[in-house]
């Protein structure tokens, strides 16, 4: 269960303040895979940050019975100057999780070689995203954030990566932002629409997809 108290985000925007989320307060159902859809800059992201605790918000808080996963996507939280190597042990020991299974599982799907141990400033995008999706995997959590997550690679691997998604999918509840609506449909039973900082959540999640769909057109 994630709950949302009376929670508020804005910025600062060429000398305005824009409101992302006003006064939102919902209760996420527990082990559903849940679509975020809305329009281009409705605050999708920034929601999926805030409710992982990377992004604090203005007011209200986010409370969870259970644990949560940083956005599956987000590159940012890699460090470009450490291996992926390190850059996993680091993850490990900030989830207290095994340090070598982790490593094990990442190296194993990543499929990279000796680049697993050189400088992620020295991945290509494609590099970098099976190690950032693979350390993801290789964490257990009740709740994953997607964020526009693709795999990187040949058909085969993405076929593998699509396989571990769904596995994770099948004994844990998400939160996942994607413009696809193919895999919006393939991962996720129910949906959220956000729009002028104010969320609709619906448990049929094609009328959350046909709510969205009218509101771009």
């Amino acid at each position: 269960m994630i709950q949302l108290e009376n929670l508020s985000k804005s910025f600062w925007f060429r000398g305005q303040r824009k409101t992302i989320i006003n006064n939102l307060n919902l209760t996420l159902p527990t082990g559903r895979s849940l679509a975020l859809l809305g329009r281009n800059g409705a605050g999708k992201s920034t929601l999926l940050e805030i409710v992982a605790g990377l992004q604090r918000p203005d007011s209200g808080r986010v409370i969870s019975d259970g644990s949560v996963s940083w956005p599956v996507g987000l590159r940012s939280a890699f460090h470009n100057d450490l291996s992926g190597a390190e850059n996993v042990r680091f993850v490990a020991r900030i989830y207290g999780v095994d340090c070598d299974e982790l490593l094990d599982f990442v190296q194993d799907f990543a499929e990279l070689g000796h680049h697993f141990h050189m400088p992620m400033r020295s991945y290509s995008s494609g590099m970098r995203s099976r190690v950032t999706f693979g350390t993801s995997m290789g964490i257990h959590f009740d709740t994953y954030l997607v964020d526009e997550v693709t795999a990187a690679g040949d058909a085969a691997f993405k076929r593998k990566s699509r396989e571990v998604f769904a596995d994770r999918m099948a004994h844990s509840g998400a939160i996942m932002v994607n413009h696809s609506m193919r895999a919006i449909r393939e991962y996720c039973d129910s949906g959220l629409v956000l729009e002028a900082g104010r969320v609709q959540y619906f448990d049929d999640l094609d009328e959350a997809i046909e709510v969205h769909e009218a509101m771009l057109s």
